[in-house]
This record gives structure tokens, sequence and C-alpha cells, in this order.
């Protein structure tokens, strides 16, 4: 199943891994990816942990657990390529409903966008 059909029809827990330039690793909630038609996936970010990583260091990991139970979903390993700044886009993209006033008072958001470097499944190596 390709990516973009993957995470338009399965839910479930994503978690986004970066590291500093120090390699200091940092792991946040992140729902399920938008996946571009280049196919290279976007995020919709604010000004966090994860985003303050992704500037000294472009490489990064994403953790798919599907609901129902059991141990199935998949391991993205990205390289970040780009990003854009309170983009129209961010807007048209994000999942969750905020207020003009409450999304403002949460700053700015970016539309970050990564290759897929590598895919594996959840649980072993894919082969």
């Amino acid at each position: 199943m390709e990516l973009k059909e993957y995470f338009e029809n399965v839910h479930g827990t994503g978690v986004l891994s970066t590291a500093d330039s120090n390699g200091r690793v940092d792991s946040a909630i992140y729902s399920r990816p938008h996946v571009m038609d280049d196919d290279t996936i976007a995020f919709v970010m604010r000004e966090r942990l994860t985003h303050h990583n992704l500037q000294s260091n472009p490489g990064a990991a994403y953790l798919f657990i599907e609901d129902g139970g059991g141990y199935k979903g998949v391991r993205l390993f990205l390289t970040k390529i780009r990003e854009e700044k309170d983009s129209e886009l961010a807007d048209e993209l994000k999942r969750r409903y905020l207020s003009p006033e409450e999304d403002r008072a949460k700053g700015p958001k970016y539309v970050v966008y990564f290759r897929v470097d590598k895919q594996l499944p959840l649980i072993g190596s894919g082969e």
C-alpha cells in the first residue's frame, strides 16, 4: 500500500523523533503525516523542541502504531528538505480546529517537508 493511501485510511498514534546538533533526542506525539503529490511527507508544527531540533539536524524518524491492538504500523526514516512559515497551506492541512485567536496565541505554524529515506514495518526488518 502506498503511503498516501495508507495514511488516508489507517488511524493510529504517531511519534516523531528528532535530535539536536549535539545528538540529544526528543520524541513527540504527531498526527498522521500529509503525503504530498511529490511523495514527500509534511507535518504542521509550531515553534517547539521538534521544530528547533530540525533547524540544526534534518534527520528524523516517525513511528506510527495502528489502532486496533497488536503491533501493526510503519517506521519512516526522514530527512527535512524545506519548510514554509505561516502559509495558507498550513491552515488547509491542520486537522484540529482552533479559533483565530487561539491559533495566533499558539505562535507561528510551519509546514515542514521531509523526504522518506526508508520505510519499515513497525516490527521487524521488513524482509
